[in-house]
C-alpha cells in the first residue's frame, strides 16, 4: 500500500473562498489542505481548525483562504531527510507532509497518520533461492510468493519499506523470477520504485549488491525477502548513525540450554560448576545497513556472502555494530517456521 497521496483531494488555490475550503476538507479524510498560487507553488496550509478559528472571527465565507492560511507551514526539501523534523512532526500531531523542489512546486505529499519515516536509503532484497526446505511448496511457488493470511511473504517487508520512507528497491531474483516480477510489477501500488536484479548465477547473500549500477544513497539496507519481522527501520538507522558504524548488523536472540552440569576449567583444574546453564547469543537476522562504499570491495560475479563483508571489515578495523530486533522475527526456511509465521499473522489483520 502506498503511503503517498494523490494530490487533488488535498490541494486549493489561495484565491479560493472560505466555503469552497469548507466543501473540499468535507472530502478529505486528513483535515488539512495545501495552498498553492497562480504558479502552482505552495505558499501555506489551512486545517479544519484554522477554518473554525476564522469563523469564530467573523471572517465571511466568501474571504479568499490566503487571508487566514499558514504561510509559515513545515514541509521538506526534496532529497533531503531530516530525521529530526520528521520526530518534531509527529509530535505536533500534523497529518499531512508536503515535500517541495527548489521551485517550492509540491514533488510529495505524504500521509503521517500512517507514514513512520522518510529514510535516505536504498534497499536491496534478495529473493532468488529455490526454497528447497519447503518443497513441494515451492517447486512451482518462488518462496517469497508464499502466503501469510492474503499477502505474499515479499509484501509484508515491501510495506514495511513504503511505511518507512524508503523508495528505491531493488530485488534480485533467479528461481522464478518471472512470477515475483509479473506480481509486484514496478511499484506503483506500493509507493516504491521497484527494480530487478537477474542472477545467472547464485551469488550468495549479498553478490547481488554489485549489479546495481549506482546507488543514490550513501546507506543501502540489505535484506532476505523471506523474513517475517516488524523491525523498526528507523530505530536501527539511527542507531547506525549514532555509533558511526559502517555496517549495522540486525540481530535476534538465540538462547541455547545445555541439560548438564557445565565445568569451568583452568589448566587441569576445575573452578566451578553451572549447573544446567542457559546462554543467549546475538544471531545474525539477515538483515544489513552498509555504507555503499564498501560494495566496491565485492568482487563482481562471485559468490559472496555476508559474512564474507564483515571479515574482511574486521581486517579493515572497520565499526560494524548490531542492533537488538524488539519485535518478532521468523526466518522463513523450513516448514514448521511457515506455520508459526501463518499462526502469528492471524493477529495482525
Amino acid at each position: 500500500m502506498s503511503y503517498k497521496l494523490e494530490f487533488e483531494k488535498y490541494v486549493i488555490s489561495e484565491t479560493c473562498t472560505l466555503m469552497q475550503a469548507l466543501e473540499k476538507l468535507n472530502a478529505n479524510d486528513k483535515l488539512t489542505l495545501i495552498v498553492l498560487n497562480d504558479n502552482g507553488e505552495v505558499v501555506g496550509t489551512i486545517t479544519d481548525g484554522d477554518i473554525r478559528r476564522g469563523i469564530l472571527k467573523g471572517i465571511s465565507l466568501e474571504s479568499p483562504i490566503s487571508t487566514f492560511m499558514h504561510g509559515n507551514f513545515i514541509f521538506l526539501k526534496n532529497g533531503q531527510p531530516d530525521l529530526a523534523l520528521i520526530d518534531s512532526i509527529r509530535k505536533n500531531n500534523i497529518r499531512l507532509l508536503p515535500v517541495l523542489n527548489n521551485e517550492r512546486k509540491l514533488v510529495k505529499l505524504f500521509d503521517l497518520t500512517r507514514q513512520k519515516s522518510l529514510l535516505p536509503v536504498e534497499a536491496v532484497l534478495m529473493a532468488g533461492g529455490k526454497g528447497e526446505r519447503l518443497r513441494p511448496l515451492t517447486e512451482k511457488t518462488p518462496k517469497p510468493l508464499l502466503k501469510l493470511g492474503n499477502k505474499a511473504i515479499i509484501e509484508y517487508n515491501i510495506n514495511n519499506l513504503s511505511k518507512f520512507g524508503i523508495e528505491n528497491v531493488y530485488i534480485s531474483v533467479k528461481y522464478l523470477a518471472d512470477q515475483i516480477i509479473d506480481y509486484l510489477g514496478n511499484g506503483d501500488k506500493y509507493g516504491l520504485n521497484i527494480q530487478y536484479i537477474r542472477e545467472d548465477e547464485p551469488l550468495g547473500t549479498l553478490g547481488a549488491v554489485t549489479l546495481v549500477d549506482n546507488y543514490e544513497s550513501d546507506t543501502v539496507l540489505v535484506m532476505n525477502s523471506d523474513l517475517f519481522t516488524n523491525l523498526n527501520l528507523e530505530e536501527f538507522y539511527k542507531h547506525y548513525l549514532e555509533v558511526g558504524a559502517d555496517m549495522a548488523i540486525a540481530s535476534f536472540p538465540y538462547v541455547v540450554s545445555v541439560p548438564y552440569g557445565v565445568l569451568n576449567i583452568d589448566n587441569s583444574s576445575v573452578t566451578s560448576v553451572a549447573e544446567k546453564p542457559t546462554y543467549t547469543y546475538h544471531a545474525s537476522a539477515g538483515m544489513y545497513l552498509i555504507k555503499k562504499e564498501y560494495f566496491n570491495l565485492i568482487p563482481k560475479n562471485t559468490f559472496y556472502n555476508a559474512t564474507d563483508l564483515m571479515d574482511l571489515l574486521f581486517s579493515m578495523q572497520k565499526k560494524i555494530t548490531y542492533f537488538p530486533i524488539v519485535g518478532y522475527w521468523i526466518d522463513i526456511g523450513k516448514p514448521d517456521d511457515y506455520k508459526k509465521a501463518q499462526e502469528y499473522v492471524k493477529y495482525l489483520e
